[in-house]
């Protein structure tokens, strides 16, 4: 199939265009998951080797997007592919069916690093281990609705769809946002049981919360949004002690920070223990993988001990509660843990975090350099091994001042970087790996620096 230049991103990157067009014939929009789609074509990898990733047509780039943040070790690191080898073939199969005794491994190490975590359930997602959150806080308090944070992003499920990029003109008072849908097909009732929040406001919030605690089971939040925007410890704090008085459940949404801020999440580097975590990305190695963690008693009430088996819910002659139920085949693969730990057991050998935060640190310091070089205004926004650029020196604490921030530039020279073999989705944050090397934090900078200069000229 032929395709024309003019729908190139590149002029080397021809067969990237033709996989895409082929691709659109069977799939709908050509990609499996709308966060894969950039214009005029996504890129079509084929082969990934420690910081670096390359595509169909033979393009070599320095990886940032790191799977959205999931590769922390980057591509193919060989005590991942060794530990998954080793599972296989030790045991003889992909995965049981059954429990397994690395379930239990995992949970001890996450009980042992994060401090919200007394007990632990595996789910296959980040989005999965959102949404059993939810259910848990739900089915623990027995009230009905849920309070989560505008521009905070918690999965593609109908309950979470709210709010995320509202449209400001629907969107209502910075201080009492409006519940606004993000796509079609969903029911009325979500919007209407979803309270959104205004992050970083802790006056507001609390408001809020007092006003609808009644009603509300828990609040959901990013402690950092999008990966890069960083809660303020006062308003961590403050929500934590609200949310006690309140009795409302807290839930952090570690999947993106989860290991990446520090090796126990967000909630070590605050100092904050919610009731539960919903962790994903990082934990699975470069594997599927979600798993939700919390207070003994909020987790003990999805226990099948003692409940009704599910095949005989409403049967009169059981007198005992049924559990809040949770299940899935792939629940806690033996392939995937073994990924993640030998994943956690990298990043717990000594230096291995250190490092990685000072090349972040290290890639903000020459990228901010480049910036104010050329008399662009502009600031890296992050913590730990995550940050995004934003093309503003005004203060950026939620998502009503990103917002203000216009992107267009940002989104040209982005472009650009991916013409010079840097990586990541336009305007996405950037995600660093233990393996991303000085050199490579070079490479980057002056890439930056050719991409605004070609931006200029244009």
């Amino acid at each position: 199939m032929t395709v024309e230049r003019n729908v190139l991103l590149s002029g080397n990157m021809q067969k990237s265009a033709e996989l895409f067009a082929k691709a659109c014939k069977v799939i709908p929009g050509g990609v499996t998951a709308h966060i894969k789609y950039f214009d005029p074509h996504p890129i079509m990898m084929e082969k990934g080797n420690g910081s670096k990733l390359y595509d169909v047509d033979g393009n070599e780039y320095i990886d940032y997007l790191l799977c959205y943040g999931a590769l922390i070790l980057g591509h193919g690191h060989r005590q991942v592919f060794e530990a998954v080898t080793k599972q296989m073939v030790e045991s003889g199969t992909t995965i049981f069916g059954t429990p397994h005794k690395l379930e239990t491994t995992m949970a001890e190490k996450l009980i042992e690093l994060y401090p919200g975590i007394e007990m632990v359930r595996y789910t296959n997602s980040g989005l999965e281990a959102t949404l059993l959150a939810i259910r848990t806080a739900v089915a623990y308090t027995g009230k009905q609705k849920i309070a989560k944070f505008e521009g905070h992003h918690h999965g593609g499920y109908d309950q979470v769809l709210v709010s995320v990029n509202p449209d400001i003109d629907k969107a209502g008072e910075s201080s009492a946002p409006k519940a606004v849908g993000e796509s079609r097909g969903l029911p009325d009732y979500y919007l209407e049981n979803t309270i959104v929040l205004p992050f970083n406001d802790l006056t507001a919030t609390e408001k809020i919360l007092r006003d609808h605690a009644h009603e509300l089971a828990g609040v959901i939040l990013e402690p950092i949004q999008g990966g890069f925007i960083p809660a303020d410890q006062d308003f961590m704090t403050g929500l934590r002690k609200v949310t006690e008085e309140l009795n409302i459940v807290l839930i952090f949404d570690e999947v993106k920070t989860g290991f990446r801020l520090s090796i126990g999440g967000a909630q070590e580097v605050y100092g904050v223990k919610p009731d539960i975590t919903a962790l994903g990305k990082v934990l699975g190695g470069g594997f599927p993988v979600g798993a939700i963690g919390g207070k003994k008693e909020i987790l003990m009430i999805s226990s099948a001990r003692g409940g009704r088996d599910i095949l005989t819910v409403g049967a009169s002659n059981s007198g005992k509660q049924a559990p809040l139920y949770h299940s899935g085949t792939y629940n806690g693969h033996p392939t995937i843990l073994a990924a993640g730990l030998a994943t956690i057991h990298v990043l717990e050998q000594m230096g291995t975090m250190d490092t990685l935060f000072a090349n972040t640190q290290l890639l903000r310091k020459q990228l901010e350099e480049v910036y104010k070089f050329h008399g662009l205004p502009m600031q890296t926004i992050g913590m730990g091994s995550i940050f995004n650029i934003i093309l503003s020196e005004g203060e950026v604490k939620n998502y009503r001042d990103m917002r203000k921030v216009n992107t267009n530039l940002r989104k040209q020279i982005d472009y650009e970087l991916l013409r010079l073999g840097i990586y990541t989705k336009p305007l996405n944050r950037y995600s660093m790996s233990v393996v991303h090397t000085k050199e490579d934090i070079e490479r980057t900078a002056a890439a930056h620096d050719e991409a605004i200069k070609r931006v200029k000229n244009k």
